[in-house]
């Protein structure tokens, strides 16, 4: 029997035909999605689910469809898709990562280009038969400055194109290598140095709690007089209000926005204001953009109801499904290693090296190397997966490699991840034992057993008595409760670590509480999706 698709969203008629030559039975009803209950009633016969943003996959969607086996978005956000649920049930959630960067960075040169010349006024105005010449005075493009902050897979199509506009570009990314930085042609910066130059600043980053208010008040207030801001990546990256009310006082020459804090945008601070062109976040909406992720999707999800291949899996890696029964605590402990490398490296990361050993070596080592490398690049870019994880590194000009060894230790198999900066090295170390539960079992080479746990403390120190007793102590008295700990050293009165599991996050507060008993070189607060 043919594999069962629905596609409950607006999609290509060409994308709908791909399906049927590919022999998949497919229903075609893009207003369903809106209908939460005739959605629910339908939902129990299909194998596969194509959407773009109007359908919410929710945990009882999912409850209802025992069928299902994959759920493809057309498009990369995944907002609107419940991917833990789905794991937990076994669907695969695909998105089309790369179909609108070129999209999105054109409309953001629009939208730059728009608020340089003042084009949405003056059409206003000269359609009301007003010829007011004199009134709108523009600047070129030509020579001046374009900071560009995020250059991944769309910023960099935007310091392409800025180039061939005779633009001199500068970037803040922190991980954007110097060579990565020569390829593109751009100047490598630190955030205080581009909103100092910049004329022109445009954003090209997630929203993460890291970017979240990237241009907040105070950044804002340190922009070049007279610089204008192009936003086409997410709302929530720019504090509106204050941007709104630098370009009332003058100190901001303009703003142009397609993406909002809050959406849909039927109000803002920047509604209204001289200068502020904006747009009800059209960055994806072209008509080859939106052509080629519903070609994609389908191509996708054929190939996997078919085959079972897998490509663009936000919750699976490429591999075989007899691979993935054998490697899921090893995809795993991957991304936890991954993930612990990448909270702990602050500076740009110019290389990363995988070692399997034993067992590990004999497994779909492109797969666990994607994992640590998705893990590593998570906490700047929170949409990464699997299978872009590689290409963003390549991007970025971060050079990975791999080595497989035999057996070489009391363990069966072990991984170990080892990232370098301009400044310093990095590395960990973990198996999985008998019971499928992954370890960490050495950290900046002292060996260590430690479970991993969703909320963790780290700190390094010299081995001195009192160490066990200051954690213990400023832990308490913030009522910060100790699950377990773990402790390592290299040797007696050298280096030593110690990893506290927690019951919730802890606050920086508390983490400046440890620091500031100058017992510590290092203190961090580590987050790991257990689930």
């Amino acid at each position: 029997m043919a594999p069962r698709v629905l596609i409950s969203d607006e999609l290509s008629p060409a994308a709908v035909q791909i399906f049927r030559d590919r022999g998949v039975d497919v229903t075609y009803e893009p207003r369903l999605g809106r209908d939460k209950d005739a959605l629910l009633a339908a939902i129990p016969d299909y194998d596969g689910l194509a959407i773009r943003s109007a359908t919410k996959v929710t945990e009882k969607l999912l409850a209802a469809a025992p069928r299902l086996k994959v759920v493809g978005r057309a498009g990369i956000g995944v907002d609107n898709v419940d991917i833990p649920a789905a794991s937990r049930r076994g669907v695969i959630v695909m998105n089309t990562p790369f179909g609108n960067a070129i999209t999105t960075a054109e409309h953001a040169i629009a939208l730059m280009l728009a608020v340089a010349r003042q084009i949405p006024e003056a059409n206003a105005s000269t359609h009301a038969g007003r010829w007011e010449k004199s009134r709108f005075m523009g600047v070129e493009i030509t020579g001046k400055t374009l900071g560009v902050i995020g250059a991944g897979n769309i910023g960099s199509v935007v310091c392409d194109r800025a180039r061939g506009l005779r633009m001199k570009v500068i970037a803040y990314d922190p991980f954007l290598s110097e060579d990565r930085a020569l390829e593109l042609g751009v100047e490598k910066v630190e955030l205080d140095a581009l909103l100092a130059r910049a004329d022109f600043v445009t954003l090209h980053v997630p929203l993460t709690e890291q970017t979240r208010n990237i241009l907040s008040a105070e950044a804002i207030a340190r922009l070049k007089p007279g610089a204008r801001v192009i936003n086409c990546a997410r709302g929530g990256l720019v504090d509106e209000a204050a941007l709104a009310e630098a370009i009332r006082e003058g100190r901001v020459a303009g703003a142009g926005f397609d993406v909002f804090a809050v959406e849909p945008a039927t109000d803002s601070p920047l509604f209204g204001l001289p200068n502020v062109v904006v747009t009800p976040h059209l960055g994806a909406s072209t008509t080859e953009a939106q052509e080629n992720v519903a070609l994609q999707v389908a191509e996708q999800m054929s190939d996997f109801l078919l085959t079972g291949a897998v490509s663009n899996a936000l919750n699976m890696p490429s591999v075989t499904a007899e691979e993935a029964r054998v490697m899921g605590p090893w995809i795993r402990l991957a991304g936890h290693l991954g993930n612990f490398v990448g909270q702990m490296t602050d500076e740009p990361i110019t290389g990363i090296n995988v070692l399997f050993d034993g067992v590990a070596a004999g497994m779909n080592t492109a797969a666990l190397g994607s994992a640590v490398i998705a893990g590593i690049m998570r906490r700047a870019n929170p949409d990464v997966n699997l299978v872009s994880a590689p290409v963003i590194a390549r991007e970025r000009g971060i050079h990975v490699s791999t080595t497989r060894q035999d057996q070489s230790g009391i363990f069966e198999g072990y991984i170990k991840v080892t990232v370098a900066t301009e400044l310093r090295e990095r590395s960990v170390a973990g198996t999985v034992f008998s019971d499928g539960k992954p370890r960490f079992i050495q950290i900046k080479g002292i060996n260590v057993d430690a479970e991993i746990g969703a909320h963790m403390v780290y700190t390094t120190n010299e081995d001195v008595p009192g160490i066990i007793g200051a954690l213990g102590q400023t832990m308490g008295a913030n009522g910060v409760n100790i699950a377990n700990f773990t402790l390592g050293r290299a040797e007696r009165g050298g280096e030593a670590i110690a990893i506290l599991y927690v019951d919730d996050p802890v606050p920086e507060a508390v983490l400046d509480q440890l620091r500031a008993t100058g017992l510590f070189q290092q203190v961090k607060a580590l987050r790991f999706d257990v689930g």
